[in-house]
Parts: C-alpha cells; sequence; structure tokens
C-alpha cells in the first residue's frame, strides 16, 4: 500500500513538473524561439504526413495516421509559451510583430489549432479515411488562419 501511495505522488509531481510553464525554463529568448521553432516543425512533419494520406499522394495507413495524429495532439499545446517576452526580437524568425501587438487574436488562433488537434486525432483513430478527411480540413485551416494571419513569408 505504502508503494502505491509512493508511486502516485510520484506520477503527480511530475506531471505537475511538466504542467509548469515552457516559458520558465528558457534561459535566453534564442532558446525559446528554437523551442517554438522545433515543435512547430515536428508537428508540421507530421501534418504533412497525414496531409500526403488524405490528398492520395501516400498510401493510406491507419496506423501511421494514427500515430501521427497523437504526435499532433500532443504538442498542440506547446509551442506558444515560445513566444514570450523578448522573442520577438531575438534570434531570426519568421513572426509578425502582430504576435505581440494582437496577442489576443494570436492567443484565438493557437487555441483554435489546440481545439481541432483532438478532433484530427480522434479521426484518426477511427481509422476511416473519410473521417480523417473531415477532420483534416478543419485543422489544416487554423493552422493556414494563423500562418496568413501571424507568419511572415
Amino acid at each position: 500500500m505504502k508503494f502505491k501511495t509512493f508511486a502516485l505522488a510520484l506520477a503527480t509531481a511530475a506531471s505537475t513538473t511538466l504542467a509548469l510553464p515552457a516559458a520558465a525554463q528558457f534561459a535566453k529568448p534564442e532558446d525559446a524561439i528554437k523551442y517554438r521553432q522545433s515543435t512547430l516543425f515536428v508537428i508540421g512533419q507530421h501534418f504533412s504526413r497525414i496531409g500526403a494520406m488524405v490528398n492520395g499522394k501516400a498510401p493510406f495507413d491507419a496506423k501511421a495516421a494514427q500515430a501521427d495524429a497523437e504526435v499532433i495532439a500532443s504538442l498542440a499545446a506547446l509551442p506558444w509559451t515560445g513566444f514570450g517576452p523578448g522573442t520577438d526580437k531575438a534570434a531570426p524568425n519568421k513572426s509578425k510583430p502582430e504576435v505581440w501587438s494582437d496577442s489576443a487574436k494570436f492567443t484565438e488562433h493557437a487555441q483554435k489549432f489546440e481545439a481541432e488537434a483532438p478532433k484530427l486525432l480522434a479521426a484518426a483513430k477511427s481509422g476511416n479515411l473519410d473521417q480523417i478527411k473531415a477532420a483534416f480540413g478543419p485543422t489544416a485551416n487554423s493552422c493556414k488562419s494563423c500562418h496568413d494571419n501571424f507568419r511572415a513569408r
């Protein structure tokens, strides 16, 4: 019984530690930029794999689609803390100034993506390509909308 209590306490402590704001982890603005860029890159790679299946450019593989959607859903909330104070002028990045000047709208876009990612995962778990296609469109639109408004080309 003591072991179960200890294990539960350890798991709770670990999850609490993981939930701390990522901004507290960055020693320099450049670190935050690398973090957000890396996270968004990984999301983009997995999203592209699903997109290739959805658009008929790659054979449909239900297991791969689910695995990719799991990565996307698990990372969806991470990049946004990398847009903290000072990260607008540090290392080269493609963020428009509007990320900081219209942070409410930026946050709205981030939250939209965070809401769509689990829907894509649920569709991928169905193993049904039509359901994945139906969820892929709104998720892709949430990405595109944010890029159109907040990413320099």
